[in-house]
């Protein structure tokens, strides 16, 4: 009986000092720290994605307005197209790195050739000339690569050639680079991924190139400005 009372007093005891011992700050600048759910370290900030505040749509004319959307609506048909092809291209470069045999990876290339043929064709025959000419470049702001560089590493030399040639007839260059640190066009087009990115209209996939938006935008200013 006098164990029990012996050790409740001592349990009552414990307590009683965690009631009168103070809350201490976790280090002596007491700095007020953050617990992320699923992190054991303790954090006096977080880390936030970038972000881009986006001012209103100022134009200096209904022409540059139109112009606008009108491209705003093509770019969003088509980036998905590019997306696309980045990820087909990425996956076709890490399973060649394991394949051997050059006569493998031959075959394997054509294998992936003849599927993405099936898998855009239908569609990509139902683009405008200028949808087409904006895939161009967005397939190049995605891989770092022109679509006739693409087509010369998956097929031959000769039909690339072809490729460029019967893409020309329709005033598409599949050299076409996409470049909008000097082309008003191109820094549009950004500007309209950006937005759209930011509104979830479309999956994120950031560039391969080396250009920074902001900077962009303090270079071009009103997004109607002409070059």
């Amino acid at each position: 009986m006098k164990k029990t009372i012996l050790f409740l007093f001592l349990v009552n005891l414990v307590f009683m000092g965690y009631a009168q011992i103070e809350e201490q700050p976790l280090d002596s600048i007491k700095e007020k720290m953050i617990i992320i759910e699923g992190d054991s370290i303790f954090r006096n900030s977080i880390d936030l994605d970038e972000v881009y505040l986006f001012g209103k749509l100022k134009f200096s004319s209904y022409k540059d307005k139109l112009r606008y959307y009108i491209l705003r609506r093509k770019t969003l048909k088509v980036y998905p197209y590019a997306k696309l092809a980045a990820e087909r291209l990425e996956e076709l470069n890490d399973s060649i790195t394991k394949i051997k045999k050059k006569r493998h990876q031959k075959r394997y290339t054509k294998e992936i050739q003849q599927f993405i043929e099936e898998e855009f064709s239908a569609e990509l025959k139902k683009l405008t000339r200028t949808e087409g000419q904006i895939l161009v470049k967005l397939i190049y702001r995605q891989t770092g690569e022109t679509a006739f560089e693409l087509v010369k590493e998956l097929r031959s030399g000769w039909r690339a050639f072809w490729y460029n040639t019967t893409a020309s007839m329709f005033n598409i260059s599949l050299k076409e680079l996409f470049q909008p640190e000097t082309v008003h066009e191109d820094y549009l087009i950004e500007d309209i991924l950006q937005r759209a990115f930011t509104d979830f209209r479309l999956e994120r996939q950031e560039s391969v190139l080396d250009y920074d938006y902001a900077q962009l935008s303090n270079k071009w200013g009103d997004v109607g400005k002409k070059q």
